[in-house]
């Protein structure tokens, strides 16, 4: 939980171990992670169910709950419950057992290092983050560079998308760094990229020069909007490919807004063609987007919708709470049933959004959220599970009482000595006499294994194949057989109780879109072409 918000120990722990993969993945082990933050203005007077859920999808309702009332996360060193409320200037303190998604094999390479002005050149493979976010840490790009490359610390300048492959210059000093970055504020950098687009591009050169607005920071959603930010992207066809009715393009965005090369394509008809959120017809429709979507504002919402195969079934009914009435008082043999969270009605759709939405933007969302919750339905459908598995807890990770409001740290390791109950309150201790900050030592050790933990028999046994259509149960039993092969049998994590779901094919972890060349005041730097963007070239197109 809380995994974007909270940063990471100031002194990280030695990467896992390398996790077996399919040819062309690279992961790592799973392991327990301990964050911290400050409570966050929007954060205040809001119960802590409430936040996770809508700030993070990651996982369903009920497994947030279930995390919580396990006793993993403190607020100012006393246990969070769900109905815990967020003041202003909480610590929030937070361990999870952090299963990152595999990315791509791929190496980065390093295309050019001068020491002497502080600043390299590499070229990201599409599926790494550049920096830890979301469920990624140790396979982010920064990660990898200041691990495996020896860099003692690297400051970025611009950013590439997850999915997007291609240059980026990054400092070796912070000075550096800034000074590279006002080059792209300022846009005195001539940027160039590549991309392959469903369609027949026009021949000629064409320009798009519309506003870009972000509608849903949980899905990364942006849409051509007139409140949005200017942006503009010049497209020239490099050549056609009849056999895949494909283009390849010569894109150069004289702004740098998020998702802008996606998104200006997608308005003019002709989106990336494996771009899984601006080139699918179940989110936007036989149109995909062209021309933009409607923008006036609408109050209609919708809860997300049960996946198909899982309709009907007691996973489907058990995600899902019921409301309460306020007129009606529980008796003394009645347990009131919580009501209804902004995430089960549809109705944080908008929350985060700069202005109000409409009902075609939010059909958008829906759907989007929608497709997301299906893909991953073995990892958040079915994790209800939980909570008939025993209360999770870090194995090999004693918790550790928080210091006096006057010695806190912003961030850091919090979790050292064992409390006598994880579901007690811890109450404040007098100022100890040594430091609060751990040593470098310190800190590692408490990332270190534990003893091995015996493996719970049931993490080897599957559900019952229980969707009510043939296609669901084979889907299922498919998803089944599929992470039993790759895990040895398991279907679930032995320590966290996580369901676990296949590898995903290598292919579908990045998009038809390279950043190729950049012109700088430091000279021009540049990669190779991307093999997809050869004359005649295909790729397999499913839901494999």
């Amino acid at each position: 939980m809380l995994l974007a918000a909270m940063a990471p120990d100031a002194v990280p722990a030695p990467a896992p171990a390398p996790a077996p993969a399919r040819p062309g993945l690279r992961k790592i082990a799973p392991y327990w992670y301990p964050y911290t933050t400050m409570a966050k203005g929007r954060w205040l007077e809001r119960e802590i169910l409430e936040i996770v859920s809508t700030e993070f999808r990651d996982r369903s309702i009920e497994y947030y709950r279930y995390a919580l009332e396990s006793g993993v996360t403190t607020i100012n060193g006393k246990v969070a419950k769900p109905d815990t409320v967020v003041k202003n200037g909480d610590r929030i303190e937070n361990i999870v057992h952090r299963h990152e998604p595999p990315v791509t094999a791929t190496p980065v390479k390093i295309l050019h290092e001068d020491r002497e002005r502080e600043f390299i050149v590499i070229d990201k493979p599409g599926s790494i983050p550049v920096h830890a976010t979301g469920r990624y840490f140790y396979l982010s790009l920064v990660e990898i560079l200041q691990r495996e490359f020896g860099y003692k610390k690297v400051y970025t300048v611009n950013r590439l998308d997850r999915l997007t492959s291609g240059m980026m210059i990054l400092g070796l000093s912070s000075a550096r760094a800034h000074v590279i970055s006002q080059e792209f504020v300022q846009g005195e950098v001539k940027k160039e990229y590549i991309a392959r687009c469903s369609g027949e591009f026009p021949a000629e050169e064409v320009v798009v020069d519309q506003p870009l607005l972000t509608v849903d920071r949980q899905m990364g959603l942006n849409i051509v909007h007139p409140e949005g930010k200017p942006a503009k992207t010049i497209f020239t066809r490099l050549h056609y490919d009849k056999n895949t009715d494909t283009s390849v393009l010569h894109c150069r965005p004289l702004t740098g807004r998020s998702h802008q090369i996606r998104v200006h394509l997608q308005y003019l008809g002709y989106p990336i063609a494996n771009d899984p959120v601006y080139s699918e017809t179940k989110i936007w429709g036989p149109s995909l987007g062209k021309g933009g979507i409607d923008v006036i504002p609408s109050e209609e919402r919708a809860p997300p919708a049960v996946p198909e195969h899982l309709v009907g079934t007691d996973v489907a009914d058990s995600t899902r709470a019921t409301p309460v009435p306020s007129s009606a008082p529980p008796t003394p043999l009645q347990t009131p049933t919580p009501s209804l969270l902004p995430r089960e009605t549809g109705h944080d759709i908008g929350m985060g959004s700069p202005v109000p939405l409409s009902a075609e933007a939010v059909g958008v969302i829906t759907r989007l959220r929608n497709m997301k919750d299906e893909d991953e339905d073995w990892s958040r459908w079915r994790d209800v599970v939980f909570k008939a598995k025993g209360r999770l807890h870090p194995h090999g990770m004693p918790k550790q009482k928080l210091p006096p409001q006057s010695r806190r740290q912003r961030g850091g390791p919090a979790w050292v000595a064992e409390a006598p109950d994880a579901t007690e309150a811890l109450a404040d201790p007098p100022p100890p006499p040594e430091p609060i900050q751990l040593t470098e030592e310190e800190a590692l050790a408490l990332l270190e294994p534990g003893a091995p933990r015996a493996e719970d028999p049931r993490v080897r046994v599957p559900p019952p194949p229980d969707a009510p259509t043939e296609v669901g149960r084979a889907k299922q039993a498919a998803a089944q057989a599929a992470v039993q092969e790759q895990t040895g049998g398991a279907l679930y994590c032995g320590e966290c109780y996580l369901p676990l779901h296949p590898d995903p094919p290598p292919e579908r972890l990045y998009i038809f879109l390279h950043a190729l060349r950049y012109t700088t005041s430091l000279g021009v730097f540049e990669t190779e072409m991307p093999a997809w963007a050869a004359e005649g070239w295909e790729w397999e197109r499913g839901d494999s």
